[in-house]
């Protein structure tokens, strides 16, 4: 059961944070990825300014969003530098 909320909060949050950040949609697998390493990237990026977005869903979302965001922008960055 665990497996499937965190494909689920995975899903949420690469959605969430493809629409913040504007960029070239990554399908559904590729917001599930986006979301999980996202939510590695939110909670390490929070832990280092003593941040935190609360705890259970929402919270998990958020944080995950915020990291989605930063891995899309990092990963315009080094598309974009390629073209």
């Amino acid at each position: 059961m665990e497996i499937i909320v965190t494909l689920l909060i995975g899903a949420i949050a690469g959605w969430l944070g493809s629409q913040i950040f504007k960029g070239h949609g990554l399908g559904l697998v590729g917001n599930i990825v986006v979301g999980i390493l996202g939510s590695f990237v939110g909670y390490w990026l929070l832990g280092k300014m003593g941040v935190s977005f609360g705890t259970g869903w929402i919270g998990a979302i958020l944080t995950g969003a915020l990291g989605a965001i930063v891995i899309l922008a990092v990963i315009n960055l080094v598309f974009k530098s390629a073209k």
